[in-house]
């Protein structure tokens, strides 16, 4: 397996800015008739992590997440990186070219 990072253009700054998850989302209650004090901790998945980009990125995470799907799959890495995993270097190399086709300069992976 490989992985590597994927990065965005900021939609602001212009440099490449990849999203990491600091921290798990925290999932609590509330109801009508009762108090409760339950939060639950749920980490996020590659791709819904991707789509929390919206806004930040000069692209739409959406089409991004469409043309990696092909080629590998999105994943969080040890320290909650955006990463894909590709099963070889032929398929790393074949998505490098579809987002440099598809995107330009305006997203990237690196080791």
């Amino acid at each position: 397996m490989i992985r590597l990072r994927l990065f965005g253009r900021c939609r602001i700054y212009h440099d490449p800015v990849s999203p990491v998850l600091r921290a798990p989302a925290q999932i609590g209650w509330s109801a009508w008739f009762r108090t409760i004090d339950l939060v639950t901790p749920q980490p996020l998945k590659g791709e819904e992590l991707l789509r929390r980009t919206r806004g930040w990125w000069t692209v739409e995470p959406a089409d991004v997440a469409e043309i990696v799907k092909k080629y590998g799959r999105l994943v969080l890495g040890d320290g909650g990186e955006l990463m894909v995993e590709f099963e070889d270097e032929k398929s790393a190399g074949v998505l490098s070219e579809a987002l440099k086709e598809r995107f330009g300069d305006q997203v990237q992976l690196a080791p």
